[in-house]
């Protein structure tokens, strides 16, 4: 069995596709969730699923001995960031390489880096007239954005389209796609 580690910050509908993606699966099982904000809307998300949560601060994230220690028992063979809006520490993304994944909602390298999450992306992508956009699934590395491309999907844009209709594409590549791909990962050459 492969285990997932999901990371998340905020409203969760990425890590409750996932859990529900893998609730039945034979070789892959969501094992914990990690979240940075007290109160995020992912923990209700994916109380339905039974899976271990833990609240960590800042301060604990970045404080080595303890996060690894958290997160060891679980096993886990990939860290999913679904909506994880801080920078990965650099002990962690060494312990783990080539063993983070995030989605990010733009197609990259276009609108990414510090600040540009969510809506911020999606006003950015609007600003700039753009005619598609999309998402992009990338190894984590030690900078936001910046992991080697694994998968992107693409989404055509019309002028009418405003800020909310571009994320409403997003979500749906975003549900469709991040699933499969991290699927892949765990399953590719009996890795």
């Amino acid at each position: 069995m492969k285990n997932i580690i999901l990371f998340a910050s905020g409203n969760g509908s990425n890590a409750e596709n996932i859990c529900k993606y893998f609730q039945h699966h034979s070789q892959i099982k969501v094992v914990a969730l990690i979240c940075n904000k007290e109160g995020a809307g992912v923990f209700e998300r994916v109380k339905p699923y039974g899976i271990p949560t833990h609240l960590v601060s800042k301060k604990q994230l970045q404080d080595s001995a303890y996060f690894l220690n958290l997160i060891a028992p679980y096993n886990a063979d990939l860290l999913v960031l679904a909506g994880w809006l801080l920078l990965v520490p650099h002990y962690l993304v060494n312990h783990y390489e080539q063993k983070i994944v995030n989605v990010h909602p733009s197609l990259l390298p276009k609108f990414g880096g510090k600040g540009m999450y969510g809506h911020h992306v999606h006003e950015a992508v609007k600003e700039a007239n753009e005619s598609e956009t999309g998402i992009s699934i990338h190894w984590v590395n030690q900078h936001f954005d910046e992991g080697e491309i694994i998968y992107q999907a693409k989404t055509q844009l019309s002028a009418e389209d405003n800020v909310e209709d571009i994320a409403k594409k997003i979500a749906v590549l975003e549900m469709a796609n991040f699933p499969k791909v991290i699927e892949s990962i765990l399953t590719r050459n009996g890795s």
